[in-house]
């Protein structure tokens, strides 16, 4: 009897195919967990695929308002077992109950889930438009299957059968196959188990949700390469995120990566003589926030030297050392964290704090702080632009505002950037020579805050130029614009009226949804727009 817990396939807890199994393990201790789970092979994907693409064609014709009712269902099950999901994924993560897991994960979960449910019904999203002097009607809808790949560090609301490209692949209509972590399974299967209860009341088609633990690389490559498959959705790091989009790439599928990001935070000189402990403080906070394995924590802080920018050293550096080190999400995430620092320091930064990881069980490492100067940075800028997922961080000292300008227009893409000035205006006219450069190398522009902190809101980008994501148009938080991602335009030239899609019909819908009705937006049915 095969003692691995199964994968979903189609609406059923299916035994894998494949023979090799794995066992997460308590990053806190450093022992393995007991359950079993399956490596699945091709035969699994195979069979995946076909129920992915069966499930697509019934989808096409299941009421938004079914897609909907999933989402809020989920979501309520979500809620009523928040105890339980949040003390699984909380022994396979490290990460808090409460506030982490429960006060803010799962309420942010929950939340992007009953945003997605509104967005479908609502239809804006589609950007429907119709030109009725040409016969023309054109609409974004659902492009078939989506291979989502969730991360280890958001076991909730990035999960790859609850996050937010889950939720938003749904919502645009589109049956989703799961690749869960490998180091969260149990929580993966948790809610798996939820979202097949929701699915099965709502009456979704049969392979709408459908999960396997772990994949060999080339099945994986392989799976993305489908003809079944519509688009990926990738959120980890860098080296398997260019594998992905290099096997999407060639045969023209659309794949949305969120890769790595060193978040660079510049503080201005006035604001550091306004509030210098206040930056320090806020800075160790953003930094040691669950241990620094944050998409958005700050890997990068630039200053002018001076005094100041010395003493905001020291004051960060005496924080770091005295603050205890997080729990690391896995040995393999300690080495590489580890790997990442030494090749700074091999590049010529200067160690001021930490550097090695911690004998303790479980799996840690020293907080830990580097520095440069501008010209090493600007003669070596690739070797010090390396990703340090967990609490380090790099300080680079400019001359002056000109060198400063010149550090910033050589980043590479990153999902967020920060700038410190002065409440008094001191800082104005460099802001404003400098916060032009930081915006075309940012997806999102903070001012007087640090980047950790991403908010579900419609006017939200967590996105930004490569290579912190595969497409700077694009955002993996934020709805109506995260759904947009996972859709193709279909255009209608002079298709009978009959035939159409209801969101393209002469009659709005809703009465709510906007669409583009002869160069103008409206919410009114064609012919009565004007």
């Amino acid at each position: 009897m095969d003692s691995r817990h199964p994968i979903l396939v189609g609406d059923v807890w299916t035994p894998a195919h494949g023979e090799r199994s794995f066992q997460a393990t308590n990053p806190a201790t450093g022992d393995l967990l007991p359950d079993q789970y399956p490596i699945s092979d091709w035969h699994d994907c195979e069979t995946i695929l076909d129920q992915a693409h069966e499930a697509f064609v019934r989808m096409v014709d299941t009421p938004v308002e079914r897609i909907s009712d999933f989402l809020v269902t989920y979501a309520d099950l979500l809620t009523a077992d928040a105890d339980s999901i949040c003390r699984i994924a909380s022994l396979e993560t490290g990460l808090p109950v409460s506030p982490r897991l429960r006060d803010v994960e799962l309420a942010r979960t929950t939340n992007q889930l009953r945003q997605a449910a509104s967005a479908a019904l609502d239809g804006s999203w589609r950007l429907a438009a119709i030109d009725t002097q040409y016969q023309l009607r054109s609409m974004l809808s659902a492009v078939g299957p989506v291979v989502v790949f969730g991360p280890n560090n958001f076991p909730l609301a990035f999960n790859a059968v609850s996050g937010g490209d889950f939720a938003t692949a749904i919502a645009a209509g589109n049956p989703v196959i799961a690749k869960a972590h490998p180091l969260q399974p149990t929580t993966s299967r948790k809610l798996a188990e939820l979202a097949a209860q929701a699915a099965a009341a709502c009456r979704l088609p049969p392979g709408t949700i459908q999960m396997m633990y772990h994949l060999e690389p080339e099945d994986g490559l392989r799976l993305v390469r489908d003809r079944r498959v519509g688009a990926v959705g990738f959120t980890g790091g860098r080296p398997s995120g260019l594998k992905l989009k290099a096997a999407c790439d060639s045969v023209g599928k659309p794949v949305y990566l969120e890769m790595s990001s060193l978040n660079p935070v510049i503080v201005l000189p006035g604001a550091l003589r306004e509030r210098l402990p206040e930056i320090a403080q806020e800075f160790c906070d953003s930094c040691l926030m669950a241990a620094g394995q944050m998409c958005t924590n700050p890997g990068l802080v630039l200053l002018i030297r001076s005094t100041e920018a010395l003493q905001l050293q020291q004051q960060v550096a005496e924080q770091l050392h005295n603050r205890t080190p997080g729990i690391l999400f896995s040995a393999a995430g300690r080495d590489s964290l580890h790997r990442s620092v030494q090749a700074i320091v091999q590049a010529g930064a200067e160690l001021i704090v930490g550097g090695y990881p911690l004998p303790e069980p479980g799996f840690r490492y020293a907080n830990t702080l580097l520095t440069c100067s501008a010209d090493q940075f600007l003669s070596a800028r690739d070797a010090f632009q390396v990703e340090m997922f967990g609490s380090a961080s790099l300080i680079v000292y400019a001359d002056d505002d000109r060198q400063l300008s010149q550090v910033i227009a050589s980043l590479e893409g990153n999902l967020t950037g920060s700038m410190y000035s002065s409440r008094t205006g001191e800082d104005e006219s460099l802001y404003a020579r400098l916060a032009p450069v930081l915006r075309q190398r940012v997806g999102r522009l903070n001012n007087d805050k640090m980047p950790t902190g991403v908010v579900v809101s419609p006017a939200m980008c967590h996105g930004g130029p490569y290579p912190s994501t595969g497409h700077p148009g694009f955002t993996a938080v934020g709805i109506p614009g995260a759904m947009r991602r996972f859709a193709m335009l279909q255009c209608y030239d002079r298709v009978r009226p009959e035939r159409l899609p209801n969101w393209l019909a002469d009659a709005n819908p809703n009465g709510r949804c906007w669409r583009w009705v002869d160069d103008q937006w409206t919410t009114a049915d064609v012919g009565a727009a004007r």
